[in-house]
């Protein structure tokens, strides 16, 4: 088994790089190190320092690595499935983002979206198909400026049987009123 070391903390990587053993990473992110060891043999998330490699070696992940797990991790407690995640990842990875760790993602609890900025949000389960975002604010400020020179009719109830008044300018309306009138 990897990682039996019970020495935790930063380790050095063959490049000099500071690295941390899966056990380290599991207390970090809180998942188990049957998870780790799971996504790490699936390519969900490979340590970028140093993978296993045979017997007695010892993985060792990266501070950004980490924070890819805690990413992952997140995302399974949203309630989305390790498939979506999955193939949200590929899809990043095909599209050439290889820093996970630098981008946005956001997620309904089952789609997964990388928000790229305000206005350019990326659904990552559709093959990258672009998706949009309304502002309710910005819509209800620009109702409120077309409202500002239209009418408006008063909120008040009509007596039963008496012809509604016609709005101004409304000829058709004030024809239909007089002939219901007589």
């Amino acid at each position: 088994m990897h990682d039996s070391d019970p020495q935790e903390g930063p380790l050095v990587g063959e490049n000099g790089e500071v690295g941390y053993r899966g056990v380290t990473a599991c207390q970090a992110v809180g998942i188990s190190y049957r998870q780790l060891d799971y996504w790490a043999r699936t390519t969900l998330v490979v340590p970028s320092i140093r993978d296993a490699s045979g017997s007695g070696t010892q993985r060792l992940y990266s501070f950004r690595d980490l924070v890819v797990l805690k990413v992952v991790k997140r995302l399974l407690d949203a309630g989305v499935s390790l498939q979506n995640i999955r193939k949200a990842i590929e899809t990043l990875r095909s599209r050439g983002v290889e820093d996970l760790a630098g981008i946005t993602l956001i997620s309904d609890g089952t789609t997964v979206y990388e928000c790229r900025s305000p206005e350019e949000v990326v659904d990552l389960l559709q093959g990258g198909q672009g998706v949009f975002g309304i502002a309710i604010g910005g819509a209800f400020k620009e109702i409120q400026g077309s409202l500002s020179h239209l009418p408006a009719e008063p909120a008040v109830p009509q007596p039963v049987g008496l012809p509604a008044e016609p709005a101004a300018g409304d000829e058709l309306a004030a024809r239909r009123a007089r002939r219901r009138a007589g």
